[in-house]
């Protein structure tokens, strides 16, 4: 495998040699210098370019990164949509275990590149990069919720559990699954960033996708977070929907409490009693 300072050798060579690449950005895990250091991470890199047409859809040029295990062209796909927005974009997983996610942006529109607070300029032949402060994690954070944000995230939570239970009663393992990891689960992760964000002074990055949130959270609430995430049966999924309602209570609980918001008490104690309900049915119930 190819050391860090091999591929960034490599990224920052192509682009001296290359005329028509006028500058370059390195953004992401590899520029944060708090982030852990593994083999895993990928170099996000941005090439700001006279022109972005010729380097489009090129493979005989992104051959000089390396043996490709697998390519992706964002720009090539129906879906997920394509961004459509004048720039290219080459993912790059190398058979020696690098990887690539390399933007070509043109250069004359550089003042329409989203700055991210994890960059750093690596190269600029023409000075036309208004320099980046020093990389943090600030666009990372968790920020605080609005009273609106709060009661939505709550009503949204409590409203979804139910379509969980009603999938499991049915004995529709897949639709349920689907409910609970999807829609029950985006609200909770919601809540589980704003009691970081408490829990912190809103000054820790709980990662993408929680990541992070290990070194965040108490013990016990990590073992419930964990506990959230159900097997494939259906007793597993029930267990699992009722610790996230559990472990969204005592969060919710803990973040109202700090922001003096108000916690729907009436909403989740009549779904949670419904939850129980439907779970006790017998299966030829006519009615609930």
């Amino acid at each position: 495998m190819r050391s860090e300072q091999q591929m960034l050798d490599l990224i920052l060579t192509t682009a001296r040699e290359d005329p028509r690449i006028r500058a370059v950005i390195l953004n992401g895990s590899r520029a944060n210098p708090d982030a852990p250091r593994d083999p895993f991470q990928d170099f996000d890199v941005v090439y700001l370019v006279a022109d972005v047409a010729p380097f489009a859809r090129n493979e005989e040029w992104i051959a000089r990164f390396g043996e490709l295990m697998i390519l992706q062209m964002p720009e090539d796909m129906q879906e997920p949509p394509p961004a459509a927005d004048g720039g290219f974009v080459y993912l790059m997983q190398f058979a020696d275990g690098n990887r690539i996610d390399l933007g070509l942006w043109p250069v004359d529109r550089v003042d329409e590149l989203e700055r991210d607070s994890l960059s750093v300029l690596l190269l600029d032949k023409d000075g036309l990069v208004q320099p980046f402060d020093p990389p943090s994690e600030r666009d990372y954070l968790p920020r605080p919720p609005t009273a609106k944000a709060f009661a939505d995230c709550c009503n949204e939570f409590w409203w979804v559990s139910p379509y969980v239970a009603k999938g499991l009663w049915r004995r529709e393992i897949v639709y349920a699954k689907h409910m609970l990891d999807h829609y029950v689960r985006a609200q909770l992760m919601r809540m589980v960033d704003w009691y970081v964000g408490v829990e912190t002074g809103f000054a820790r990055n709980p990662g993408k996708f929680g990541k992070y949130l290990e070194r965040t959270l108490a013990p016990e609430l990590w073992a419930m977070l964990l506990g959230t995430y159900a097997g494939a049966g259906y007793e597993d999924t029930w267990q699992s929907l009722f610790t996230a309602c559990g472990l969204f209570r005592r969060l919710a609980l803990h973040v109202a409490a700090h922001f003096r918001f108000d916690y729907p008490c009436g909403e989740d104690e009549r779904v949670s009693a419904h939850l129980r309900h439907v779970m006790s049915l017998p299966r030829d119930a006519t009615e609930i």
